[in-house]
């Protein structure tokens, strides 16, 4: 008798985390010159996502702020509005949001950064971002 679950390992592909296939929809969307279909989305990503799998990534990055959609008969075309850096951003705005001590929150996150992100933090914080590169890379001096 054959195991089930091995006969499903093989003969489906491999699962992708949430948050990799949102990343992946969000960057093939930002590569749209104009709002898109679901179709044109599904496509680009290889085909081996169901359309109905599609609709639910691109709705969920609607509602975290990442996309925006309009009206195009019965169904919707999409636009980025955030690339990877923003959904990053939205999602840990979205952490400090459910917390109730912001700055118990914050604190804890600014003093467990490395030397360089609290350097590169200061920079932007102070509205004068260093230059790609002009920091080093990180972990340099961190040990």
């Amino acid at each position: 008798m054959t195991d089930r679950s091995e006969n499903e390992a093989e003969s489906s592909p491999r699962r992708r985390g949430q948050g990799k296939l949102e990343a992946h929809v969000l960057s093939v969307l930002k590569g749209a010159v104009e709002p898109v279909p679901v179709a044109w989305v599904q496509e680009r990503l290889g085909g081996d996502l169901a359309y109905t799998t599609v609709i639910t990534i691109l709705t969920r990055l609607h509602g975290k702020g990442a996309v925006e959609r309009e009206r195009a008969g019965r169904s919707f075309v999409w636009t980025a509005v955030a690339d990877e850096a923003g959904l990053a951003a939205l999602r840990m705005r979205k952490v400090l949001d459910a917390e109730s001590d912001r700055q118990a929150v914050l604190a804890s996150f600014v003093t467990a950064l490395s030397p360089h992100d609290e350097l590169l933090l200061r920079e932007l914080l102070a509205g004068e971002p260093a230059e790609p590169g002009e920091l080093g890379e990180p972990g340099e001096g961190d040990r």
